[in-house]
């Protein structure tokens, strides 16, 4: 009797776990990752603390780049598109990325959400022949680069763009003060300054 209770025992726990979670299946693109990149300004430095993401499968992703942005030639403005940038592996092309930073010119902490339309995961995933000035020769690229312009304000512009296609804006929006302040901790306070020579360049011109 104890024998069988055991057996149905064992055969229970081999059934829960049959039925428990299963490991998600790797996204189907034609590439390996896809980018984001970070930018801002010259001298309008900043840190982000981090940038989220849900895929197309509802599935979230948390803290996949963040750190310092690439810098510009202008502090006037933005170059149209950061090429590189971090790789997000196994993840599926983007629905909504969310993203907190801070301006550390100002200094002030902000947030956003940004809803990625349809027509960009459609390019995403559409080749395009092009001739490439690093490669030497014609390839088939993809616009697998999203990339996330910052600006004093909480100005934010998206673009999409390859590493030899030319980069098309996605959106221009307004992000939110986030009320808790850097790190979510607050208080109110800042763990990085700008750098002396960002720094110097505001106080003699101001921030555009």
């Amino acid at each position: 009797m104890k024998r069988l209770m055991l057996l149905v025992g064992l055969l229970i726990s081999l059934c829960a776990c049959a039925s428990g979670p299963q490991p998600i299946p790797p996204p189907k693109l034609p590439y390996y990752a896809w980018y984001v990149g970070l930018a801002a300004p010259k001298h309008m430095e900043v840190w982000v603390e981090t940038v989220d993401v849900i895929d197309q499968r509802g599935l979230p992703f948390f803290h996949v780049t963040g750190g310092v942005a690439s810098y510009t030639g202008s502090a006037k403005g933005w170059h149209n598109g950061v090429s590189g940038g971090m790789p997000i592996n196994n993840v599926d092309l983007p629905e909504r990325l969310f993203l907190r930073w801070q301006s550390l010119v100002e200094p002030q902490a902000y947030k956003l959400r940004i809803h990625i339309p349809q027509w960009v995961r459609d390019e995403m995933v559409k080749p395009e022949r092009v001739y490439c000035q690093g490669a030497k020769e014609w390839i088939d690229d993809y616009r697998k680069v999203i990339s996330l312009g910052m600006a004093p304000g909480g100005i934010i512009k998206v673009w999409l763009g390859g590493p030899c296609l030319a980069f098309k804006e996605i959106g221009r929006y307004q992000a939110e003060i986030e009320t808790r302040g850097p790190y979510l901790n607050n208080k109110g306070e800042y763990y990085r300054a700008p750098t002396p020579e960002a720094k110097a360049w505001i106080e003699k011109n101001g921030i555009p």
